[in-house]
């Protein structure tokens, strides 16, 4: 990549600060569910420890706090959990504030190297990338890492305002997304297929468009597909629409036509009359009046199974049905354990629910690349500039 990397900076005997994004799911006990993106962030860490640092300066959100401090959105918990993963020589410090005299006496004083600042979202400065508080953030450390792919297309002071203050590069786990998505938009290895769902046509008609010229075949399930559905003039029952949308639909599917890019939608249907009652479900090849599609059905199954079966690179953003409910969680769980048992195939899979889902059904091993960010990926594949990766230092 054009950018400064970690392996770029000689760190030794320097504070570095580091943005990480743990911003990660707690349970109403405040026990972290799911670790991923905190062991995510060690390779970065534990490199630049044993590169001699003299600090390691760590800085996340967790939550939504809006500007306030909310107590049980502190970061404490994941301090403890970081301690645990970085084994005996990884003592934490967490400060009670992000900034201030007092944590930059705690910087410059702690016996510990890891140190771990409080919410950045407990400040409403950081989202509006307020000059004065990333001059802050920087005073505390010779240079700057970024290895929060979660966040990098948010322009905010702790990823595109620190910036202007310290020499910046990527860590390990930013270069990695860059990587593999970068390369999924810019020289796919061929047949390329997307695998796209979730509710809204809305969330990827940017994708779709910036992926057009460079894919084989598009997969649509999920919410989203039954607008398209309608704009072929199916008949959708109750499912979800998105009835603005119908003709933008029509108009994709179009374009994919000219740009000679195979759409494949839905043949069959599992649908339910009351979502709350799994009890009554039906397999339709037609959906009728009074009936809601809640997953692709068998015949679907197939069909996009042997699609995938023949691509040589596959991106996937949104499951295909409501993979939250077992008894419509077939179509996401079985396209996922499919997909993780192919070979010579580099699989890559957007952020978010996808990532959940995969986790979920256990075929996280199987995937090439499970990024890190829901919305970051979204945005490069919808050939968007993110902020975070264009502040950092050029080589």
């Amino acid at each position: 990549m054009s950018k400064l990397t970690v392996k770029d900076l000689d760190v030794k005997g320097k504070k570095v600060l580091i943005r990480v994004d743990f911003n990660v799911p707690l349970d109403d006990k405040l026990n972290i569910t799911d670790d991923r993106r905190i062991s995510e962030a060690l390779p970065t860490i534990q490199y630049v420890l044993k590169q001699g640092a003299s600090k390691v300066i760590l800085m996340s959100h967790l939550g939504r706090p809006e500007g306030q401090v909310v107590e049980d959105q502190r970061l404490a918990p994941v301090g403890k959990h970081l301690e645990k993963l970085l084994g005996p020589d990884g003592k934490v410090l967490c400060t009670k504030d992000c900034i201030g005299d007092d944590v930059k006496k705690a910087v410059e004083t702690s016996k510990e190297r890891v140190i771990l600042l409080e919410n950045l979202r407990f400040h409403k400065a950081e989202t509006k990338n307020d000059a004065e508080f990333a001059k802050k953030l920087a005073s505390l450390a010779d240079v700057f890492v970024n290895d929060a792919f979660g966040t990098a297309h948010r322009a905010h002071a702790s990823t595109e305002g620190v910036t202007h203050y310290l020499k910046s590069a990527a860590g390990f786990l930013l270069e990695k997304e860059i990587k593999y998505l970068g390369q999924a938009i810019d020289k796919p290895a061929k047949p390329f297929v997307i695998i796209l769902g979730g509710a809204k046509v809305s969330d990827k008609i940017a994708l779709i468009e910036n992926m057009l010229p460079k894919v084989d075949v598009i997969i649509i399930g999920g919410g989203m597909a039954y607008t398209f559905l309608r704009s072929q003039g199916k008949e959708i029952g109750t499912s979800l629409l998105e009835a603005d949308k119908v003709p933008v639909a029509k108009d994709i599917l179009e374009k994919a036509k000219k740009a000679n890019v195979k759409i494949a939608l839905s043949e069959d249907f599992v649908a339910v009359q009351n979502f709350k009652d799994p009890s009554g479900l039906k397999i339709m090849k037609d959906l009728e009046p009074g009936w809601s599609g809640v997953d692709i059905g068998p015949a679907t199954r197939k069909t996009f199974k042997d699609i995938l079966s023949t691509a040589k690179t596959v991106v996937w953003n949104g499951p295909v049905g409501v993979f939250e409910v077992k008894e419509y969680s077939d179509g996401t769980r079985e396209l996922a354990e499919h997909l993780s048992k192919l070979k010579g195939v580099t699989s890559i899979v957007g952020g978010g629910d996808t990532a959940a889902a995969v986790a979920k059904f256990n075929c996280e091993e199987g995937i090439t690349h499970i990024s890190t960010g829901g919305g970051a990926s979204l945005e490069l594949l919808e050939g968007k500039v993110l902020p975070g990766i264009a502040a950092l230092t050029d080589k």
